[in-house]
């Protein structure tokens, strides 16, 4: 590996990464995290811009005289789950911890402010940005951009990264197209009218319909979407009655929906509509459907993918790099940044529990897991790729 020799002792970044483990804040409730970043690069001389969308900061670092720019993100909030891991840097928040690994992602990009503060050797700006509330489709990106972010921080490319069980500790993967999926929920109210069970007669029970169209949803998928595709349809949530012997005035249906692309999307939840609509007058109930898309697929831009890949390869060699990586049916906010701005997305390897690099982290790597912890040996390996993204990007001409 060819990280940069300033990361040769991260002791320091390990430590940010674990108080800010220890503290987790949930969407849009990042003040302490917030506070942290924003003083960080303010010790280190990067301008700093508080309060957008809320709970978002922004580093901006000049360096020459070039117009040219780019932008590095890194997510801040955790989720809603007790940790289960009994290391000293555990959560101090019950029924709240960094599950994910944004506590890394935010120290990863820190750590990249730090360097590239220090020695500025590019031709150009580069924009630091910090997100709130990616999690729990709060669509923090999204707010950003609503809030002038690209207007206020102009960015010719926006790049971000994610840990990610990929098989190497510390090597990237990455592609130049569909890389994670859209993201989407729905629920179905069947409505009828209640009853006794021992006299279904006299009601209009709606737990028929919604089983009958819990069984259709099963096989939506290859009905409308080719085989050439892949697109995602589960049903994990059912609701009746609160009682045994009742017949309920309404039973629900829900479930999540991803796709890589708008149009299989479509396509899907036209079906969806079409079947509730049928199935709930086929036994005399009323459907009242809801739909909502949370997140569009996270689409990366060829040539700055490639760009990225090759950045990688200097960094980890060609070895780690896996530039062919098929899209993921995870979801990402980000894809609102990509379809404002051209950059990429690309995964970085946390482990899986058990391989490490050496040096630090505890706990396992698999995400959204109550024993999940960020692998810190990672941390100069992200740093690292965004100075050089940086530097790269913004070569002097």
């Amino acid at each position: 590996m060819k990280l940069v020799d300033a990361f040769a002792d991260y002791s320091r970044f390990v430590s940010i990464r674990r108080d800010i483990h220890a503290h987790p804040e949930l969407g849009f409730d990042e003040h302490r995290t917030s506070e942290i970043v924003a003083t960080l690069l303010q010790e280190w001389g990067i301008e700093v811009h508080r309060g957008v969308a809320g709970t978002g900061v922004v580093g901006v670092l000049r360096a020459g005289t070039s117009t040219r720019s780019i932008g590095l993100r890194a997510d801040m909030d955790c989720l809603p789950l007790q940790e289960l891991n009994q290391f000293a840097h555990k959560s101090t928040q019950d029924g709240q911890m960094h599950a994910c690994g944004h506590d890394g992602h935010t120290t990863m990009l820190l750590a990249a402010a730090w360097h590239l503060s220090n020695t500025r050797h590019f031709d150009g700006t580069v924009n630091f940005v910090f997100q709130p509330a990616e999690e729990m489709g709060r669509a923090g990106a999204k707010k950003m951009i609503e809030d002038g972010l690209f207007e206020r921080f102009p960015c010719d490319a926006i790049f971000g990264l994610h840990n990610f069980s990929i098989g190497n500790v510390g090597g990237f993967a990455l592609n130049d197209g569909a890389f994670m999926a859209s993201s989407n929920t729905f629920k179905v109210t069947m409505k009828g009218r209640g009853t006794h069970a021992s006299m279904p007669h006299t009601g209009v029970d709606p737990v028929a319909p919604v089983l009958a169209l819990a069984t259709a949803l099963q096989g939506l998928v290859s009905k409308v979407i080719p085989s050439t595709e892949r697109a995602l349809l589960a049903v994990t949530q059912l609701q009746g009655s609160v009682a045994p012997n009742i017949i309920p005035d309404e039973a629900t249906l829900g479930g999540t929906v991803r796709t890589f692309s708008l149009a299989a999307l479509d396509r899907i939840e036209e079906r969806l509509r079409t079947l509730a609509t049928h199935i709930a007058q086929s036994f005399e109930c009323e459907a009242e459907i809801f739909f909502r898309r949370a997140s569009p697929p996270v689409m990366n831009h060829p040539r700055e993918a490639h760009f990225a890949a090759e950045v990688m390869r200097e960094v980890v060699g060609a070895e780690l790099v896996n530039d062919q990586f098929p899209g993921v049916l995870t979801a990402e906010d980000f894809a609102h940044m990509l379809l404002a701005r051209p950059g990429c997305y690309a995964f970085i390897g946390n482990g899986e529990g058990k391989h490490r690099l050496e040096g630090h982290g505890e706990g396992a790597c698999i995400l959204h897991n109550a024993s999940y912890d960020f692998n810190d040996s990672i941390i100069p390996v992200g740093a690292s790729y965004f100075v050089r993204l940086s530097e790269k990007w913004l070569k002097p001409e």
